[in-house]
């Protein structure tokens, strides 16, 4: 079973679990997009790559309603979940693509994602982040909020040791984590640092972590 269909199995329960799988969810969705959002001008075209049930365009609409959102995604069943959570609401549309193999046409203020980007391999990562750059306007930024690995095999163990004790103590089923396990075979982390270099060397002039909590941080690359 590839990563489609994974990702379409799980998706009418996606949402319902977030919170028990990102320990640190409130402050990695909530408090890094407020701190973003405090320091940008409110963009008029919003990219989400990997978009999912829609979650992280929930919280981008948040601060800027008025945006067009388009949201890209692999797993149409996921995209289905995202249709229902914006139904009728103006200026968000759907497309259902590998965005690492065809991206959307069209130029964005603002290109986002959420625990998506990780599944690619090192040099598919590489690409995409120069088509990101390319498609970007003048003094746009991306931000991408993903998993990543340590800087280390060592302490990337104490990372996923602690990140599996907390999905038991948060109330997720065995049968939850084994799912999660059997997702984690398409994981292809890498660490912060790494991906920092490979912004940098896609063009963008400036990249920072402007949060961090183990295994998950939040990158901001400005065009």
């Amino acid at each position: 079973m590839g990563i489609r269909e994974r990702f379409n199995d799980v998706a009418t329960d996606y949402d319902k679990n977030r919170k028990r799988f990102i320990p640190c969810f409130d402050d990695f969705y909530g408090t890094a997009t407020d701190f973003i959002a405090a320091n940008i001008t409110a963009p008029a075209k919003v990219l989400d790559l990997g978009a999912g049930t829609g979650l992280l365009t929930e919280f981008w609409r948040e601060h800027f309603p008025n945006a067009d959102y388009e949201l890209v995604d692999i797993a149409d069943a996921m995209l289905d979940v995202a249709r229902a959570r914006f139904d009728g609401a103006r200026g968000v549309s759907y497309r259902t693509m590998n965005y690492a193999d065809n991206f959307p046409d069209g130029h964005f203020d603002a290109v986002i994602s959420a625990l998506s980007i990780h599944h690619l391999e090192d040099d598919d990562k590489r690409r995409l982040f120069s088509r990101i750059h390319e498609r970007l306007s003048e003094g746009g930024v991306f931000a991408n909020y993903d998993q990543f690995c340590a800087d280390g095999a060592r302490m990337d163990a104490w990372y996923t040791a602690y990140w599996e004790k907390q999905l038991h103590k948060n109330g997720l089923t065995e049968a939850d984590i084994a799912a999660w396990k059997e997702r984690k075979i398409f994981d292809r982390e890498c660490s912060v640092e790494k991906e920092l270099a490979m912004l940098r060397g896609g063009g963008f002039s400036a990249a920072q972590c402007v949060y961090t909590c183990q295994k998950f941080s939040v990158i901001v690359a400005m065009k």
